[in-house]
C-alpha cells in the first residue's frame, strides 16, 4: 500500500515543480495585459484572445505547481498554430504572421515557466513582442500602452530580483522609474542626433493592406459606404495663410477614373505625368496653400485641394490633375500643395476625348432612352447636364449607406427602379450618363468636407469622408465638378460625413446601429473638447515625431550650428556627446557618495587615533568588531562607548545608506571620546 502511495507522489511530483513568486507573476502579467492593445485589430482576432486565456491559465496553474512539461505537446501547439496563422493570413510572410507567431511562442512559454532563467526569458520575449507592436501601429495610444508594458517588465524583474523581500508592492515602480529617469536624457539625445536614412521615425515591416486605407483604384458599388462608419485618419490638413479653410466645399482631389464599366469605374493602370507646357497658372491670389500630413498606406495617391497645381518634391501631377507619389507612401508624409480656388482650363486632345466617351459593350436601351432625352430639347452640355441633375433631384432618389447589392450592369436598376444608393452609385451612374449623351466625363474620388479641430488648428479628414463625384467637359469652361449626390442630399457639400449623418439620425431621416444614450455621449460638449485635445495630440506626434526623418533633421542640426557631413562624423559627434553625459553623471554620482563616505571613515581613524595615543593601537588586518573587543577590554572603565561608537560606525559604513541624524550622532560620539584610561 505504501509502495503505491510512493509511485503515485512521485507520479504527482513529476507535473509539479516550483512555483514562480506572485508578485513578478502579477507585474508580467499587467506588462503582457499592456501588450493587447497593439494586437487588436492589427492581427486575426484569435491571437488575442488566445493569450489572455493563457495568462488565466498560468494563474491557475503556478499555485498548484502545474506546468506545460509535455515536449510532443508543445510540438502540437505550435504546428497548430501555424496552420491557424496560414489559414488567417493566407501566407507565413509579413510583419502580422511574425508577430502572430511570437504571441504564441510567449503563451507557450508562459505555460511551461517555472525557474528564474525561463522568467527571465519571457520578459525577453515579451520585451520583442512591445516592439513588433510597435511595428503593427504607431498609434500614441499604442505607444503610451507599449511604453507602459515596456516599464511594467522591468519592474517584473526587479520584483523578481528582490525575491521575498518585504515592502510595499510600489517599490519596483519606483525603481523602474528612476531608472528611465536616468536612461531619458540619452534616449532623447539619440533620437534627435543619431543619423537617420529618410524613412522617418515610422516603420512598418511588410506591406500595409490597403483595404484599411479606405481607398481603391477602382470604383465599385457600393465600395465608398462600407467605410461611413471607418474612424481611421486618411490625412490632416493646415491652411498656413488662414485661420480656417477656404470658403465652400472641400473637395480633396485623390484620383481620377476614365474607364467606364456601367455601375463600376477604375483608373488607368499606368500614370502618366502631366507636361509643363501644358499647364495653366492661376493668378496668386487666387491660389490655396495647404500643409498635409497623409497617413501611411502603402499606395501612390496624394491629395489635395480640388485643383492642384504646385507640385511638392517627390511627387507628379498626374494626367486627371492629381497628385502621384514617385515613392510608396510608408511613412506619414508632411508637404505642402498649391490649389486653384478656379478651374483650370485646357485644351481636351483627341485621344483624352476617346477616353472620356468610352463606354461599356451593353447599355441597356431604356439607358440610352433616357440620356438622349437629357439632350433632347438643347443639345448644348451645359443644358444637359442641368437636366440630368433634376431628374436625379425630382426622381424620388434616396441616400442611403445600405441601398442593398448592385453589379457592374445594374445601372438601369439603380436608374429607372430601386434609385437609392451612395455617393458612389450616384457618381458612376451620372458619369456614364453623360457619356451615352457624348459629353465627356470622368469620375473623381478623394475626400469631402473634414473635421476641424480649434485646438489644433487642422482639419481631420478620415476615411468615412471619402467620395466620389463627377468632371464633365465643359467647352468654355474645360473639366467642370458635378456632384450629383448634392442633388439628393444638399447637405452633405457643407458637412463632414458624420456631422451629416449625426443630422439625419437626429431628425430621424437614418437609422443607426448605436443606441441612443452613445449618441447622446458623443454629442456632449466635454466629451468633444476631450476628442479635440486627443487629437491635436496625436497630429503633434505624428508631426514632430513620426515625422522626424533626415530632412527634419538636417535642418534641427542647422539650427544648431552643426553641419551634417554624412553619418560616421555624424556617429562620432553622438558618441562623444554621449561619453560626456555618461561622464559627468558619473562625476555627478561620484560626488554624491563620496563626502558621506569619506566623512564616516575619517570620523572612526581620528576615534582609532585617540586610542592609539593611550597605547591601543589599531593591526591593518583588524576588522572594527574585533579592535572595538580588543580595545574594550584595555579600557574597562569605557568599554561601553568604545562597543557604541563601533557599533555605529558598522552601522553607519556598511548598512543600505546612513542617514543625515545617525551621520551626526556618530561625530559626537566621536568627539567626546576622550583619550584618560
Amino acid at each position: 500500500m505504501s509502495t503505491s502511495v510512493s509511485r503515485s507522489s512521485r507520479r504527482t511530483q513529476q507535473w509539479r515543480d516550483t512555483a514562480i513568486p506572485r508578485r513578478p507573476l502579477l507585474w508580467l502579467a499587467a506588462a503582457l495585459l499592456f501588450t493587447l492593445p497593439a494586437m487588436f485589430g492589427n492581427l486575426a482576432s484569435w491571437v488575442p484572445f488566445l493569450f489572455l486565456l493563457a495568462l488565466a491559465m498560468k494563474f491557475w496553474m503556478e499555485p498548484r505547481g502545474y506546468r506545460l512539461r509535455s515536449t510532443i505537446l508543445k510540438l502540437i501547439l505550435a504546428t497548430v498554430t501555424v496552420g491557424a496563422i496560414f489559414l488567417s493570413y493566407a501566407t507565413l510572410k509579413g510583419i502580422e504572421p511574425a508577430v502572430s507567431f511570437l504571441a504564441v511562442l510567449v503563451l507557450i512559454k508562459i505555460l511551461e515557466a517555472h525557474t528564474a532563467r525561463e522568467f527571465q526569458a519571457i520578459v525577453m520575449m515579451a520585451w520583442v513582442l512591445c516592439l513588433c507592436g510597435f511595428l503593427l501601429s504607431q498609434d500614441l495610444a499604442i505607444a503610451l500602452c507599449l511604453f507602459v508594458a515596456f516599464a511594467l517588465l522591468i519592474a517584473a524583474l526587479i520584483q523578481f530580483h528582490r525575491g521575498s523581500s518585504p515592502g510595499p508592492f510600489w517599490i519596483p515602480l519606483a525603481t523602474t522609474l528612476k531608472l528611465l529617469a536616468q536612461a531619458g536624457p540619452l534616449v532623447v539625445l539619440l533620437f534627435l542626433l543619431f543619423p537617420r536614412i529618410n524613412i522617418g521615425f515610422l516603420l512598418r515591416i511588410g506591406d500595409p493592406h490597403l483595404a484599411k486605407t479606405g481607398f481603391s483604384d477602382r470604383l465599385s458599388p457600393g465600395g465608398i459606404a462600407a467605410l461611413a462608419n471607418s474612424t481611421n485618419i486618411a490625412f490632416r490638413a493646415e491652411f498656413p495663410d488662414r485661420r480656417t479653410g477656404p470658403p465652400g466645399p472641400m473637395y480633396w482631389r485623390g484620383l481620377v477614373m476614365w474607364y467606364c464599366e456601367g455601375m463600376e469605374w477604375r483608373a488607368p493602370y499606368s500614370t502618366r505625368s502631366i507636361s509643363d507646357s501644358s499647364r495653366r497658372y492661376p493668378a496668386s491670389d487666387k491660389a490655396i496653400r495647404q500643409r498635409i500630413t497623409i497617413a501611411p498606406h502603402g499606395a501612390r495617391w496624394m491629395f489635395a485641394l480640388d485643383r492642384p497645381f504646385g507640385v511638392p518634391s517627390g511627387t507628379m501631377l498626374a494626367r486627371g490633375n492629381y497628385l502621384y507619389s514617385v515613392q510608396p507612401i510608408r511613412k506619414a508624409r508632411r508637404y505642402e500643395v498649391l490649389s486653384s480656388a478656379e478651374p483650370i482650363g485646357r485644351e481636351l486632345d483627341a485621344n483624352e476625348r476617346r477616353e472620356a466617351l468610352q463606354l461599356p459593350a451593353s447599355i441597356s436601351p431604356a439607358v440610352r432612352e433616357l440620356a438622349a432625352s437629357f439632350a433632347a430639347h438643347d443639345s448644348e452640355p451645359r443644358a444637359t447636364v442641368t437636366r440630368a441633375l433634376q431628374f436625379f433631384r425630382t426622381q424620388g432618389f434616396r441616400y442611403s449607406l445600405s441601398p442593398g447589392e448592385y453589379n457592374k450592369n445594374d445601372l438601369e436598376e439603380f436608374l429607372l427602379h430601386r434609385r437609392t444608393g451612395f455617393c458612389g452609385h450616384y457618381a458612376a451612374s451620372f458619369a456614364t450618363l453623360m457619356r451615352v449623351a457624348g459629353i465627356p466625363a470622368r469620375v473623381v474620388i478623394g475626400y469631402l468636407g473634414g473635421e476641424y479641430n480649434d485646438l489644433g488648428g487642422f482639419f481631420l479628414v478620415r476615411q468615412a469622408d471619402t467620395h466620389a463625384w463627377c468632371e464633365v467637359w465643359i467647352p468654355e469652361n474645360g473639366w467642370t465638378r458635378i456632384d450629383p449626390t448634392t442633388a439628393v442630399a444638399p447637405d452633405r457639400a457643407s458637412e463632414d460625413l458624420s456631422s451629416f449623418l449625426a443630422g439625419h439620425v437626429a431628425s430621424g431621416e437614418m437609422a443607426t446601429g448605436q443606441s441612443s444614450f452613445v449618441t447622446q455621449l458623443v454629442r456632449l460638449a466635454l466629451v468633444n473638447q476631450i476628442k479635440s485635445l486627443w487629437e491635436a495630440i496625436n497630429y503633434q506626434w505624428d508631426t514632430r515625431v513620426m515625422g522626424f526623418d533626415a530632412d527634419v533633421q538636417d535642418v534641427l542640426l542647422t539650427s544648431l550650428g552643426l553641419t551634417n557631413r554624412g553619418s560616421l562624423p555624424l556617429i562620432m559627434q553622438v558618441v562623444i556627446v554621449i561619453a560626456a553625459v555618461l561622464v559627468i553623471y558619473a562625476g555627478w554620482m561620484q560626488l554624491r557618495t563620496r563626502p558621506r563616505a569619506d566623512r564616516i571613515q575619517a570620523l572612526y581613524e581620528r576615534f582609532c587615533q585617540k586610542l592609539t595615543r593611550i597605547g591601543v593601537s589599531r593591526d591593518p588586518w583588524e576588522g572594527p568588531s574585533d579592535f572595538a573587543t580588543r580595545a574594550a577590554q584595555s579600557l574597562p572603565n569605557q568599554s561601553e562607548r568604545v562597543r557604541q561608537i563601533a557599533e555605529t560606525y558598522i552601522a553607519l559604513r556598511y548598512g543600505p545608506g546612513p542617514a543625515a541624524i545617525g551621520l551626526d550622532k556618530f561625530a559626537k560620539e566621536v568627539n567626546a571620546f576622550t583619550t584618560h584610561r
